[in-house]
């Protein structure tokens, strides 16, 4: 038996109507919430521009730019380093907090 418990859904973190409560401060927690994200809101292979991505980051919740900086340093969106294209990363996360960008 393992002395971890083991992780909460990231279900747990959204209200009935789909918002989200609030964005986790445990780092585990907001990576987990990250992915979930990265996985239902945008299509890899896709290139989105900024309005595209803040749009569908406010259908979760109000603070879009901080989710948007999160699922950057994350690394599981690039954008470009002019800030005006996004895509998905096919990769895992990018380690060291640099922010990936793409030419």
């Amino acid at each position: 038996m393992s002395s971890h418990p083991s992780p909460r859904p990231v279900a747990e973190l959204f209200s009935a109507d789909g918002r989200l409560l609030a964005i986790p401060r445990r780092p585990a927690r907001r990576a987990a919430l990250l992915a979930h994200l990265a996985d239902t809101l945008f299509t890899p292979g896709r290139v989105y521009r900024e309005a595209e991505v803040n749009e569908a980051l406010k259908t979760v919740h109000d603070d879009y730019p901080a989710l948007r900086r999160h699922l950057v340093v994350a690394g599981l969106l690039a954008r470009t380093k002019d800030g005006a294209a996004y895509h998905r990363q096919q990769t895992g996360p990018v380690t060291g907090g640099a922010i990936p960008a793409v030419a």
